[in-house]
């Protein structure tokens, strides 16, 4: 942490989480420099966290911090995905999808699922030479390399374009309300 700042991560019920670099949790940081509210926004009370320390501005960043202080940000809170109790963070799965040979952009969404809470869903575009000469068991195959069974998705779509929003980031909002109950239909 920078000096004059505290760091903390919880989780979803404010409880501090270890420093053993694998937990995730909620970023939450405190200091001289850090505001105590958003002027005139009635969100400022859910952007932070009162305990007997004090007040903690909530990043929405999702992080890990180890032994020594080192912060690691996998993901922003709202994208991660908890499946069957466990997070899986959309960002690490989005980036090593797209470091395969045969893909152009991948978005990696939780979709609520009947058994697991949630379940990744991957929305995959094909470099265009490769859009007839692509399969799902190719992107498992890569990801399995790195990703535990569990984390892997379900389900691969193959599409022709991902929707963005303004500033050219994925849409997960818009994703979410169009593959919502991709999983409940199956």
């Amino acid at each position: 942490p920078v000096f004059g700042t505290d760091v903390k991560i919880v989780d979803e019920s404010g409880r501090e989480l270890p420093w053993d670099g694998k937990t995730i949790g909620e970023l939450c940081i405190r200091g001289l420099w850090v505001t105590g509210e958003y002027y005139k926004d009635p969100r400022t009370f859910e952007s932070f966290l009162e305990d007997e320390s004090g007040l903690w501005w909530k990043s929405g960043d999702a992080a890990t911090i180890d032994e020594y202080g080192y912060i690691k940000i996998v993901d922003r809170f709202k994208d991660l995905i908890k499946s069957g109790g466990e997070w899986i963070s959309s960002v690490d799965l989005e980036n090593h999808i797209m470091a395969h040979p045969k893909v152009f952009e991948a978005c990696v969404i939780g979709v609520p699922h009947p058994k697991w809470q949630e379940r990744p869903l991957a929305i995959v575009v094909p470099k265009p030479e490769y859009r007839e000469n692509i399969t799902k068991e190719e992107i498992r195959e890569h990801l399995a390399r790195r990703f535990a069974k569990w984390q892997i998705p379900d389900e691969i779509l193959f599409v022709d374009e991902i929707p963005k929003t303004s500033v050219g980031k994925f849409s997960k909002r818009m994703l979410g309300e169009m593959y919502k109950d991709y999983y409940s239909k199956k």
